[in-house]
């Protein structure tokens, strides 16, 4: 692996988490709430230190967790789920490293942040992720995000 795509102790990163596909999987409430979990938890027991974040409908800015596919494959009610479960399937095949699914494409790479002009930037973009889509007319406005609260 490539010294670029490899975090280290202390370091502020900028991430993208991309679903596999550009599958909306936070569209669903529930979904989103298990990336909102997950982020708690790795607060909580891993130490991770989050400054900004924005879940998007088929990516998320920050971090990842296989609780999410787990739900999927699961959830009784959604109505998408053996589309969504087939495509995790084929998307993983061609990856070794990879079980029966793949959820979050490879192309996560962390970008560190150095200053803290070039940190202000990477949040902007992130809090007005909601706002270019047509979501909100303002990042405070989007509840998947840093910038609500």
């Amino acid at each position: 692996m490539s010294e670029l795509r490899k975090t280290y102790p202390d370091g502020l990163f900028f991430l993208t988490l991309t679903v596999m596909g550009w599958v909306d999987v936070f569209i669903r409430p529930r979904y989103a709430e298990i990336m909102v979990e997950s982020l708690r938890y790795c607060q909580q027991h891993k130490g991770l230190e989050l400054y900004a974040y924005v879940i998007m409908s088929s990516h998320v800015h920050l971090i990842a967790a296989r609780q999410l596919l787990k739900a999927v494959a699961e959830d009784e009610h959604e109505s998408r789920r053996e589309w969504m479960m087939r495509l995790f399937a084929y998307y993983a095949r061609p990856h070794r490293q990879n079980e029966a699914y793949m959820f979050w494409q490879k192309t996560n790479y962390p970008v560190p942040l150095h200053t803290p002009a070039v940190t202000q930037q990477k949040a902007d973009y992130m809090h007005n992720n909601p706002v270019a889509a047509g979501l909100v007319t303002a990042p405070e406005h989007y509840p998947l995000s840093s910038a609500c609260y």
